[in-house]
């Protein structure tokens, strides 16, 4: 009777023990669903009301670049939409908003802006007078695609002109006729006055800087050699010439000059020849040629007219700089200016 009571005893304790704990491990869930359900609520408010308010700025008829920068210093983010307007003056200008200026909006949001990209063609517009590389370059920007709706048939046809080379003297379809489909564009380019007699100017002795200045000016071809400087000479002048002064030549001809080098570099820099070959056009591109110095500085070594074929021209700088040809103001061709071989040392190798 005694162990049944005592038995009895023992399980009522563990029953009592096991429902205690269930009920500790009840309410900790949920004290735990509570927090986060607290949790949960706070963060939604948080990110409901946490974000700072902000105006929308004025953008239309601004700049594109304008436009971003002004957002970005209010926390905005653009959504860009690109499209034809009727004013060429208002490609890359924005047209629309959404929201409009002066809306207030939470930091973050997104503005709608539709952005010009220019006009587009109905009609052949009038290229006459203008120069055939400029037009090239605009219906290039403004066709793109695979299929542009204009394009230029090449090669073009030139004709001898008192028009500056390059200039387009007649085209068809002609201006006005509108752009049904993919149209060829015919052009007639200028070349050019006819080649007259010119006088052969005297070079000799001259600075090759003063020379290239005065062959620039002239609108004269001509190509350069070296000859190691000689006893009774200065270095870095002509030194012979081809046709000789004064003599009467057709206005096409190219000058062969002789400069002298010197034997040592000066103050650190080396007096070379750049020689490069370029396509044969048929009037004369600008060209230009440029020093970039190890320092970064860029220097002007010269800037003429060319024709294509080779060229030659006579510069110093200093080793290490990068030597920079451009055509039509753009970067055509680069070459880095070494050491001359024999002023590397054992070591060096």
């Amino acid at each position: 009777m005694t162990f049944s009571k005592q038995k009895s005893g023992a399980k009522s304790a563990i029953e009592g023990y096991v429902v205690n704990h269930l009920r500790l491990f009840l309410s900790l869930c949920a004290g735990l669903l509570i927090l986060l359900g607290l949790t949960a609520t706070a963060v939604f408010f948080i990110t409901i009301q946490g974000a700072e308010e902000t105006m929308v700025p004025e953008l239309r008829n601004k700049e594109l670049t304008q436009a971003l920068l002004e957002l970005q210093a209010k926390e905005l983010y653009p959504r860009i939409q690109l499209r034809y307007s009727d004013a060429a003056g208002e490609k890359g200008l924005i047209l629309e908003q959404d929201p409009k200026a002066g809306t207030i909006v939470k930091a973050g949001r997104r503005i709608r802006l539709v952005v010009s990209q220019g006009v587009v063609l109905s009609m052949v517009e009038d290229y006459r007078g203008r120069n055939i590389n400029e037009v090239q370059m605009d219906l290039r920007t403004l066709f793109a695609s695979a299929q542009p709706l204009l394009s230029l048939k090449e090669p073009f046809m030139y004709q001898f002109s008192p028009d500056e080379p390059g200039t387009i003297l007649q085209q068809s379809p002609e201006p006005g006729t509108p752009l049904s489909g993919p149209t060829t564009l015919e052009l007639v380019v200028s070349r050019g006055p006819e080649r007259r007699t010119i006088t052969v100017p005297d070079l000799i002795g001259l600075p090759v800087s003063d020379a290239l200045k005065k062959l620039s000016d002239g609108n004269i071809r001509f190509q350069f050699s070296l000859l190691p400087v000689r006893q009774g000479e200065r270095a870095e002048t002509i030194v012979q010439q081809d046709p000789a002064p004064s003599t009467p030549a057709d206005s096409g001809v190219r000058l062969s000059l002789v400069a002298s080098a010197p034997l040592e570099p000066v103050n650190g820099e080396i007096f070379t020849l750049f020689t490069y070959t370029l396509p044969e056009n048929s009037y004369p591109l600008p060209i230009r040629l440029e020093a970039q110095l190890p320092s970064g500085e860029h220097r002007l070594l010269v800037e003429l007219n060319h024709s294509g074929g080779e060229l030659s021209i006579p510069y110093r700088a200093p080793p290490g700089s990068f030597i920079i040809l451009f055509m039509l103001n753009r970067e055509f061709y680069r070459e880095e200016l070494l050491p001359p071989l024999e002023s590397f040392s054992v070591d060096q190798l």
